[in-house]
């Protein structure tokens, strides 16, 4: 039987082509995607990509159209529940509005929708801010018992000595370890 996965992308742009490349690993497993965006990862273009180039990768990997509005997240809780949700990259600015139950943006209404039943949320944090501004509600969701982390790095402790970055390639076992109900460990590396 396939588990019907949320995969919810927000706007570490460096890091969605890791994030794509894992959705497709998902659906190579037997998972079927339901993707979700940000309305900042939807519909701005960057240096990384064009904003429409890689929601139609998305949607191509997917087999689905995205959800990018805060009315069509909403069902994902109470009607259309999801096994798992995974928020891969999750921004601090989203790691922060969903740890004080902000949700005005699509992702955040999705997580809000999702853990309204206590179903499992894996986050893929990539952020700038990890271990100053953001370090508490990285605590605030640990401490969720349907929330887990993906294992993270400093991806440049000199340069950015604040920003912690999931291991992407880690998704797929710790989506699994989480369908379990367990945090896979260290969680960070």
């Amino acid at each position: 039987m396939s588990r019907r996965i949320g995969y919810c992308l927000t706007g570490s742009f460096c890091t969605l082509g890791r994030s794509i490349a894992v959705m497709r690993s998902l659906t190579s497993l037997g998972y079927e995607l339901v993707p979700i965006m940000s309305e900042n990862a939807f519909y701005t273009d960057t240096r990384f990509g064009r904003a429409e180039d890689i929601s139609r990768e998305v949607e191509a990997v997917a087999g689905r159209r995205i959800i990018h509005t805060i009315v069509d997240a909403e069902p994902l809780g109470p009607t259309q529940p999801l096994d798992a949700l995974v928020v891969a990259p999750c921004t601090g600015n989203t790691l922060a509005k969903a740890a004080q139950g902000i949700t005005d943006t699509a992702a955040t209404m999705a997580i809000k929708a999702h853990l309204r039943s206590d179903r499992p949320l894996l986050i893929a944090l990539a952020t700038n801010d990890a271990m100053s501004q953001n370090l508490g509600n990285i605590g605030t969701m640990l401490k969720r018992r349907s929330v887990a982390f993906v294992p993270m790095h400093q991806d440049s402790p000199t340069g950015k000595p604040h920003s912690l970055v999931a291991r992407f390639e880690l998704i797929p076992e710790c989506l699994e370890a989480l369908l379990r109900g367990e945090q896979k460990r260290p969680l960070f590396l």
